[in-house]
């Protein structure tokens, strides 16, 4: 990444920090911060893994070109804390450098269409159960401000 796609980069976290200081609210972010932050990251990776390996695949014939991906193992509890997060990057990183040392080609092409269709419906499946888990959240939620009717 450049200096202006590092400085691209910056400028979405502040961003994103000033959107989220926005619209929280002390008393609701007490209540369903925690919860929501970690489906709402859960299912950003998932997203962000998904656009990876689509990515993957159109550039199946692109010589010299390295699979990505990133390591879905997210725990729900904690995975807010920049440490956590901090972390998680290390180890994506790391399994990317592992990856980019592997090439199943001449052309120095490391993607395996076989494997990337397979990361594709397991994240799919992966997505599909985070968005079951936050309908029910919500479901939840709802009853209780309904109180249970």
């Amino acid at each position: 990444m450049g200096r202006n796609g590092a400085q691209r980069s910056k400028d979405s976290d502040r961003l994103k920090r000033t959107e989220a200081r926005r619209w929280s609210h002390p008393v609701l972010d007490k209540i369903f911060n925690e919860d929501l932050g970690n489906l709402q990251q859960a299912l950003q990776r998932t997203t962000r893994r998904q656009s990876m390996l689509s990515a993957n695949i159109a550039n199946l014939n692109t010589p010299g070109f390295k699979r990505k991906d990133i390591d879905f193992n997210i725990v729900l509890q904690g995975a807010n804390s920049r440490a956590a997060k901090r972390m998680q990057d290390m180890q994506d990183q790391k399994a990317q450098e592992a990856s980019d040392r592997v090439s199943l080609r001449a052309d120095g092409n490391n993607v395996d269409l076989e494997r990337e269709v397979m990361s594709i419906a397991e994240t799919q499946l992966r997505y599909e159960a985070l968005t079951s888990v936050t309908t029910n959240y919500f479901s939840n939620l709802k009853s209780v401000i309904r109180e249970g009717k």
